[in-house]
């Protein structure tokens, strides 16, 4: 077993792997002030963006869920890997050689399960490439010539193919070191009965990679007519592969997907190889089930998905009855999108590949821009099944799409439709269309519950939190007045842990000018998860106040919070006098008196510092 990674490589590693380049291979980040970037959470479903990272310090926290930590705590939590297996990951990334205590430099046979499938599948892909410019390889490459597809368009998606042999793959994993049990588990082979065998054999292949442009499985289409599988075959559910969290291409359109704010979903690999060459590089496909939630999600975080004015996901489909059907069922999850959707449909039932042969680049352009709102389509699909020349046929037509314009949660938007359904159905009736949709999809309207109001914060613990924050990130502005600050004079469980743990760090005076080095001595300090957790939120959440006026601000906070210990000293010095008896314990009680308007004093100044703010 190899020993454990150097701390000095780890840090190398922590250096040499920026947070926001990181986490921005799968997300969308945009600049939110003071130094911070925001966008969508990865770790859980949101309509707002929450998630917060902040370069300075290399940390990450999401005030939704409670996620964060540093670069290599992303890799765990975004990829499901050990603390191991992250760092050796985000090495890799970064071209460093990492080193182990007690065994030197780490052998490939012992790195993490991910690590070395994701290398056989790097190697698998040179592979197919390789082979696809073998003679045997002629069928795939008058495939690919027939589609309008040339060899640099090909090298591009890194189209391969699989040589009709039963282990030639195999033979050449085994010959580079990989197990048979490692080319299983991955999907490259499955056990037959002299041992493991090539899954794909004898057909065009591509390789299908996640939002980093790591391989993860490939699709395989059918070239020879003795083949009796089916047309398309993918790999197997595997510890790299879920089909349901999969889009094929997302690793070359994900950066115009977020400059654009724009998703083309087709419905095959080479239709996102032509829209990508036809000049329409947002395109994505799925890669063996329909479009569903998971892939939602993914496109949502790329999109930056907060707004129904700006942004646009357009699902194109085949004009024929089947792919009217799969629209309908894109339908059924426009609203989990904040942007708009559309969809964009060939009236003469050719898909973007075909289009682009026959009609150039340009139609395929104009398939994309001549997009139709998802609801409009949805609607008018239903309505065409129905004959609109009886009132019978009217009546059921109207029936069949009210829940589909009762379900449209804008209000606005609602009303528009129901206009629109009345006049498409010729009734002329708005007032009944509108009465009709309300009774036949009353029980699906679809409007928002409005959410309950958060509770008011109490203004005192507000203060707390901002001296607590101004003491990770800026210790410098607060030095030895916040250090004699005593525990109690924290209001919150929170905010007492937080303000321990940086008296065990050796206080603020400690800190310096704070940064990454004084997060992590915080960090180093913290009892237990809770606590490292309280301190990457204080280290990420912004402050409120601009830069320029920090030090103000953090004597202004200190101030309130110095006040509210006076105040605790003013009321027991109260306490003490009433007990007393003035005539009898006069001594006693003018000293009392005394401190007392001492105290009173010191509070008014104190007062007026943290007006200041």
């Amino acid at each position: 077993m190899a020993g454990r990674i150097r701390d000095v490589d780890i840090a190398l590693v922590r250096e040499r792997s920026p947070i926001a380049d990181v986490i921005g291979e799968h997300i969308q980040l945009r600049n939110a002030g003071g130094g911070n970037l925001k966008g969508l959470c990865p770790f859980h479903d949101e309509k707002s963006p929450s998630f917060n990272v902040t370069p300075e310090r290399g940390m990450y926290f999401c005030f939704g869920c409670g996620e964060g930590g540093d670069v290599i705590t992303f890799v765990e939590k975004i990829e499901h890997l050990s603390f191991h297996e992250s760092v050796e990951r985000l090495a890799q990334r970064a071209g460093i050689q990492l080193q182990y205590e007690q065994g030197g430099y780490v052998p490939k046979r012992d790195q993490g399960e991910r690590a070395r499938l994701l290398e056989a599948h790097r190697v698998a892909a040179e592979f197919y490439v390789e082979r696809l410019f073998a003679p045997e390889a002629a069928p795939g490459r008058r495939f690919l010539s027939e589609r309008g597809f040339e060899r640099a368009d090909a090298e591009l998606f890194g189209v391969g193919y699989a040589p009709n042999e039963w282990e030639a793959l195999t033979r050449h994993l085994l010959g580079k070191g990989f197990t048979a049990q490692e080319i299983v588990k991955g999907g490259l082979a499955k056990e037959g009965r002299r041992g493991p065998m090539d899954r794909f054999r004898g057909r065009l292949m591509w390789p299908i990679r996640d939002a980093t442009g790591d391989v993860i499985g490939f699709g395989a289409r059918k070239l020879l007519d003795t083949d009796e599988g089916p047309k398309y075959l993918n790999t197997p559910e595997s510890p790299l592969y879920k089909k349901s969290q999969v889009l094929y291409g997302i690793d070359l359109a994900k950066r115009e997907i977020s400059k654009r704010s724009q998703a083309v979903i087709v419905e095959g690999y080479t239709d996102v190889m032509a829209c990508h060459l036809a000049g329409v590089p947002t395109a994505v496909a799925t890669c063996g089930t329909s479009f569903g939630e998971e892939h939602i999600k993914m496109l949502r975080r790329f999109l930056l998905d907060q707004s129904s004015t700006t942004g646009e996901v357009i699902f194109t489909f085949d004009g024929d009855a089947a792919g009217q059907k799969a629209a309908l069922r894109a339908f059924a999850d426009e609203q989990k999108f904040v942007t708009q959707t559309y969809v964009a449909v060939q009236a003469d039932g050719l898909d973007p590949c075909d289009l682009r042969v026959k009609q150039g680049d340009a139609a395929v352009r104009d398939l994309v821009a001549s997009r139709e709102p998802l609801f409009q389509f949805a609607i008018r699909s239903t309505i065409s099944r129905y004959d609109l020349r009886t009132n019978e046929g009217k009546i059921a037509a109207l029936d069949a799409a009210a829940p589909i314009v009762a379900g449209i949660k804008d209000s606005g938007l609602r009303k528009r439709y129901a206009i629109d359904l009345d006049r498409w159905l010729g009734f002329m009736d708005e007032r009944f269309v509108i009465q009709r949709i309300a009774e036949v999809g009353g029980a699906q309207t679809g409007r928002p519950r409005r959410a309950p109001k958060a509770a008011p914060i109490d203004p005192h613990v507000r203060v707390e939190g901002e001296l607590l924050k101004l003491a990770v990130q800026r210790p410098a502005l607060l030095g030895p007045r916040f250090d004699a600050l005593e525990s109690r004079a924290f209001t919150t469980p929170d905010h007492v842990t937080v303000h321990t743990v940086i008296a065990a760090a050796g206080g603020t005076s400690a800190g310096g000018h704070g940064g990454r080095e004084w997060v992590d001595r915080l960090l180093e300090h913290a009892p237990d998860e809770v606590a490292r957790g309280l301190i990457t939120r204080f280290a990420v959440e912004p402050i409120q106040a601009d830069a320029e006026i920090e030090q103000r601000y953090g004597a202004a906070m200190l101030a309130a919070i110095e006040a509210v210990s006076v105040d605790r000293a003013i009321s027991q010095v109260k306490t003490r006098m009433q007990r007393l008896n003035p005539v009898e314990e006069q001594a006693e009680y003018n000293k009392l008196f005394g401190e007392l308007v001492a105290l009173e004093q010191q509070r008014r100044v104190l007062r007026d510092r943290a007006a200041g703010s």
